[in-house]
């Protein structure tokens, strides 16, 4: 068990690993329209794994509850939507295409901050892995060995073009290719560290997992409003970034069913 554990939490960083090494091999920076259908895709993969992986699965196991069975999910996903408007409004970062910096005022170089707007996107991912897989480890939160590894999966398929996405405008901002390579993955570190931490205090989570696993998806959802559905559509003739959202949240559904 702890082997598919170790595994399940290592595949996302993986992802982005090797999405980093992107940088590695392609001379030009990614043009806006990969851009956007990268970060279309990302922003399907993680809705789909919002509602199958988390959402569903925390209503499910308060379904003795009847029709209050929504209350603790309603209640986890507000928690985790405030949870990241606040690291919002404190970590300074600086998203992608946007000229002004946000959270609290930084002396920090331009390049810092695009890291640590990754760093913070990648937080709810790490999040949902370690709950996922903490509750798989109790046996008693109605998650399957194949749904932990579903999200997994998904989260990593996402966090591949998510890691050339940061890796390469690191390196067109003057960074060598090995320092945007490593601060890519520095970048999805953060993911395998707070899945771990929650994996090691699983048998505490347990009472409260419906609200972590909703928790989490709030988490996410912010995220995929707040910063990824604006870069996925900025400019115009936006469709392709629409395509690939529709594209990332069928498959993540698929392997969250076929796997689940």
């Amino acid at each position: 068990m702890w082997g598919n554990v170790a595994l399940g939490i290592g595949i996302p960083f993986i992802g982005t690993a090797l999405g980093s090494a992107c940088v590695l091999f392609m001379k030009k920076e990614l043009n806006q329209s990969v851009r956007r259908g990268l970060t279309g895709f990302a922003g399907g993969v993680m809705v789909a794994a919002s509602i199958w992986s988390l959402l569903i699965p925390a209503m499910n196991q308060c379904a003795d509850m009847g029709r209050w069975a929504f209350l603790p999910s309603f209640i986890g996903f507000w928690l985790g939507i405030l949870f990241l408007l606040v690291l919002d409004k404190i970590i300074p970062h600086l998203h992608m295409n946007a000229q002004q910096a946000e959270g609290l005022k930084s002396k920090a170089k331009k390049t810092t901050m695009m890291v640590l707007a990754v760093t913070l996107h990648n937080i709810p991912e790490g999040m949902a892995v370690g709950v996922v897989f903490a509750g798989l480890l109790s046996g008693s939160a109605e998650i399957t060995a194949g749904g932990a590894l579903a999200l997994s999966i998904g989260i990593a398929i996402q966090n591949f073009p998510e890691g050339a996405i940061i890796s390469m405008p690191l390196h067109a901002e003057g960074k060598t290719k090995t320092k945007a390579f490593l601060d890519g993955v520095l970048s999805g570190a953060v993911e395998p560290v707070g899945a771990i931490l929650t994996v090691l205090f699983a048998g505490l989570f347990v009472p409260a997992m419906p609200y972590l696993l909703s928790f989490a998806a709030g988490a996410m959802l912010y995220v995929v409003v707040e910063e990824l559905i604006p870069e996925m559509s900025v400019g115009g003739h936006s469709n392709i970034g629409v395509v690939m959202f529709a594209l990332g949240f069928t498959l993540m559904m698929a392997l969250d069913v076929a796997l689940g």
